[in-house]
C-alpha cells in the first residue's frame, strides 16, 4: 500500500511539474508593457487630428491619429490608430477605441480610457511577432491640446 501511495505521489508531482512548466513557458513568451505618456493633439489642415507623445517605460514614443469621433451622453468616443516605437528598435501598430468622459466643471477636460489592439503583422524589431491588447487611462485637455496618460498590459508571442 505504501508503494502504491508513493508511486501516486511521484506521478502527481511529475504531472504538476509539467503543468507548471508549461504555464511558465507560456508566461515567458509574454512581455509586460507599461509606463506614462504626454500626448499632444495637433490639428491638421484636412480636419484630422494627429497625436504625438513622448513616453516613458516600455515604449519610447508614439504617434497616431483620430480616425472617427462621436459624441456620447457623457463625452466623446474616438476611433484611433497608433504607432509605437521602443528604444531597442521595436515597432507596433494598434487600432484603438478611446472613451472620453467629461470632467464636471472643467471646460474641455476629459478622463480618457483607450484600448489598444496590436494589429497582426504590424510588429517588427524586438517586438516582431507580439500580439495582444493593452490599455491606458488619464486626463486630456482638448482646449490646450495636451494630456497625461498611464498605459499598461502585456503582449505575447
Amino acid at each position: 500500500m505504501f508503494k502504491t501511495i508513493s508511486k501516486q505521489l511521484i506521478i502527481s508531482t511529475i504531472l504538476m511539474g509539467v503543468i507548471l512548466s508549461n504555464t511558465q513557458a507560456a508566461e515567458s513568451n509574454c512581455m509586460p508593457i507599461g509606463g506614462t505618456g504626454m500626448p499632444n493633439f495637433v490639428p491638421q489642415k484636412d480636419g484630422t487630428i494627429t497625436i504625438v507623445a513622448p513616453l516613458s517605460g516600455s515604449v519610447a514614443t508614439a504617434s497616431g491619429k483620430i480616425t472617427a469621433q462621436r459624441k456620447t451622453a457623457t463625452g466623446l468616443e474616438m476611433d484611433m490608430e497608433h504607432y509605437f516605437m521602443t528604444e531597442k528598435g521595436g515597432f507596433m501598430q494598434t487600432k484603438d477605441l478611446g472613451i472620453l468622459t467629461k470632467v464636471t466643471g472643467k471646460k474641455d477636460r476629459y478622463m480618457i480610457e483607450i484600448t489598444y489592439d496590436v494589429q497582426e503583422n504590424s510588429t517588427s524589431g524586438v517586438l516582431k511577432g507580439y500580439k495582444g491588447r493593452f490599455n491606458s487611462y488619464g486626463l486630456v485637455d482638448l482646449q490646450n491640446l495636451q494630456g497625461l496618460i498611464r498605459y499598461n498590459g502585456k503582449i505575447c508571442l
